[in-house]
């Protein structure tokens, strides 16, 4: 693809930003409008659906409410697999198991393991922690119930971009202080870790690249609701003081994303309580980018990073670079 085309591509998009009237905008409007969005340009960004072994949609029932969908992916027949549950970006308020189908397929296929997307509530509709809730179930489900989709409790990994980078923070978190359920690694691309959202590259990076200050914004208002403690772990996970024994992560940013800040100090402070953490920043990147491998080389090769890391774990000698 020629660099006219792409710097067409990402004008669009900044141009559906702009649009958008935040003021007046409902939850709605936003979803059926990124919905859009994503069928019109997903075929310069995406490669076409992998074709795997089997993709399952379930609905999970819980006692504290009425259920959780998820959609387990699985690129071959197998026992004892390792096991990556996704959980999907969108600030809390958009995404669903469709935006994310592309990625998780292509997660499953690269990597021959099972891949459990977990459709969690959205704000406002529910806000925090409803979805905290949903992505810790699943994943306690996922953990019991290892043995009957071909997974290996033992080789547990959690995922997310932007929120779900978030939300797979938390859910380690919440499994080491309830002691259960073990989880062998996290994956966090260009996370979300402070809802103040008051690290520099929230300003410096306010406009222009796709995700805008504004816009993180609207999405905490709508998530957070009138919570005055906006720096509780479970909230903003950057501001912990507890980050002792938690799995290796390997965290994402990306130059030109306003959350690769509070990444990279999220990796600092993680090192710094004794954890084992993979950090890289991706130069001339910006949000979503992991979304567009057919568009961008720098998505491809993390998901070449994200299988170096995922054999090494299955072959049971995980190293922190």
């Amino acid at each position: 693809m020629n660099i006219n085309l792409k710097i067409k591509i990402l004008l669009l998009l900044n141009k559906f930003t702009k649009k958008t009237n935040l003021k007046t905008v409902s939850a709605k409007e936003l979803r059926l409008n990124s919905r859009r969005l994503k069928t019109k340009y997903s075929k310069f960004f995406e490669y076409p659906r992998e074709e795997i072994f089997s993709v399952e949609n379930k609905v999970l029932n819980f006692n504290t409410y009425n259920e959780v969908k998820v959609r387990i992916y699985k690129s071959i027949d197998a026992k004892n697999q390792a096991v990556i549950m996704y959980f999907h970006g969108g600030g809390f308020v958009i995404g669903n198991l469709e935006s994310h189908d592309l990625t998780c397929r292509r997660l499953a296929k690269q990597n021959s393991c099972i891949v459990v997307s977990v459709d969690y509530r959205l704000a406002p509709e529910h806000k925090f922690p409803a979805a905290i809730e949903d992505c810790y179930n699943a994943s306690c489900w996922v953990y019991n119930n290892a043995d009957t989709i071909g997974a290996d409790k033992n080789k547990l990994i959690v995922m997310g971009d932007s929120a779900g980078g978030n939300l797979a923070t938390v859910i380690t978190m919440m499994a080491r202080d309830k002691g259960y359920p073990l989880i062998s690694y996290q994956i966090l691309i260009y996370p979300l870790l402070d809802v103040t959202l008051s690290m520099n590259s929230i300003n410096s990076l306010s406009k222009g690249y796709i995700l805008t200050k504004d816009l993180l914004s609207w999405f905490m208002l709508n998530y957070c609701g009138n919570i005055k403690d906006l720096k509780q772990a479970y909230l903003s996970p950057l501001f912990s003081n507890n980050l002792n024994n938690l799995p290796p992560a390997l965290i994402i940013t990306g130059e030109y994303d306003p959350l690769k800040d509070e990444g990279k100090a999220y990796a600092k402070k993680l090192k710094y309580a004794g954890n084992k953490v993979t950090f890289k920043e991706y130069k001339g990147m910006i949000h979503i980018f992991f979304q567009m491998p057919k568009y961008l080389k720098a998505a491809r090769d993390l998901e070449k990073q994200i299988s170096n890391i995922l054999t090494h774990l299955i072959k049971g000698h995980l190293k922190s670079n």
